[in-house]
Order: C-alpha cells, then structure tokens, then sequence
C-alpha cells in the first residue's frame, strides 16, 4: 500500500480578509475552475484545470474538484481569524491513473489589507508499487509543482477580480 504524501503551498492576496473570504464562501468551485480556466486559457467548460511545466512542456488534466463544509473560526483578535475549505481533487478523466488530492485551504489575514492562502494537501500515488517508483522519480515533483500552480491561479485571480 502507497503511502501518503504532503504538499504545502502558500500565496498571498493584496485585498483585506473579509473581501477574500466572502469571495471563496460564495462559490468556491466557481472560484477555482476560473482561476485554473483562465491561467490555461480554457473558460468553455465546467472542470477546473491542473496543469505545470515539465521542461518547457504545459502538461494538464481537467480534474473534478469537490469542496466540504466550510469552517471558520473567529479568533481574539481581527488579525486571529482563520477560514478553512476542505478540498478534494481528482482527473476528470482515467481517475485511477492520477493521486486524490485531499487537503485545505486555509485563509486568514496577515496584515489589513493582505490575505493568505495556505494549502496542505495529502495524496496517495496511484496504481500501488509502480506508482510508489514513478512517484519517487518525478511524480511527487509534478504533484508540487501542480499545487504550487494552483495556489497561484487562484491567488492571481483573486488579485485581478476582487475590487478594491
């Protein structure tokens, strides 16, 4: 049995927490599927978009993104507050080729007027000793990349959408 694997990414946004927040309450699928759509250039379709560079090739898969209870926590001070989206992820197409990603992002204000998003994913590599060795070699590296990339999609968007 694979063992699962930890991916942390973080990104910031230049608009205060509440604003972010509210964005990513709303509709979180909508926000994602944007942000991965634009960054690939693809807004015809629903699925939302992993995608990286692996030596100056664009490699991506659609992947079907389902989000769960949404949970905030108001802490003592303004500074102190945390939203946490449970998030899962998987190909749109041939699942069992590709890792389940299941993590969260978590949101809170670093200053008054800045947002950060932090990721900590765990996926499994699929297809069991085989995919442990492909893993090893680079597949660990391309799930962080596509992480990292996504973390970014979605920070960038929020930058250029949310008004100031």
């Amino acid at each position: 049995m694979s063992q699962a694997r930890e991916i942390r990414s973080y990104d910031y946004v230049n608009h205060p927490y509440a604003r972010v927040r509210e964005a990513l309450k709303a509709d979180p699928l909508a926000v994602f599927r944007n942000a991965t759509k634009a960054a690939a250039s693809r807004v015809q379709t629903v699925a939302a978009q992993l995608h990286v560079n692996i030596g100056g090739i664009e490699v991506g898969t659609d992947i079907t993104v389902a989000v769960g209870r949404i949970e905030e926590s108001d802490g003592k001070t303004e500074l102190s507050r945390v939203t946490t989206i449970p998030v899962e992820w998987k190909a749109a197409a041939r699942p069992g080729l590709f890792p389940l990603m299941n993590a969260e992002l978590s949101v809170y204000p670093l200053t008054a007027t800045e947002t950060q998003l932090d990721f900590l994913g765990r996926y499994e590599p699929p297809l069991g000793v085989f995919g442990d060795a492909v893993n090893a070699v680079v597949g660990h590296k391309v799930a962080e990349a596509s992480v990292h990339r996504f973390v970014a999609d979605v920070a960038n968007y929020l930058r250029s959408t949310l008004t100031p």
